[in-house]
């Protein structure tokens, strides 16, 4: 019997501005047929996500992401991540 694997989609993500003083990190996101713009309030842990459209699939793998590199995320860094969903 063979496990099923689960579906994978990679995730494009772009850093546009960091600021310090404000905590917060801005950026793109692509996965799929789907593009968003984030803004990561890291001092609040807040991150907001725009258009809507398929925020749901994105915001928490993002969130995850964006914790875990936080510290390594310059402006003009392109980097990758891989969300366990087919989008």
């Amino acid at each position: 019997m063979s496990a099923k694997r689960l579906p994978e989609t990679t995730a494009h993500v772009r850093i546009t501005s960091q600021s310090w003083q404000q905590g917060l990190l801005e950026g793109e996101v692509s996965a799929g047929d789907f593009e968003w713009h984030f803004q990561w309030y890291f001092r609040r842990g807040e991150l907001t996500v725009k258009p809507s459209q398929g925020r749901a699939l994105i915001k928490e793998p993002l969130g995850r992401f964006l914790e875990q590199k936080d510290y390594q995320l310059e402006p003009g860094g392109d980097y990758v991540f891989t969300i366990r969903a087919e989008l």
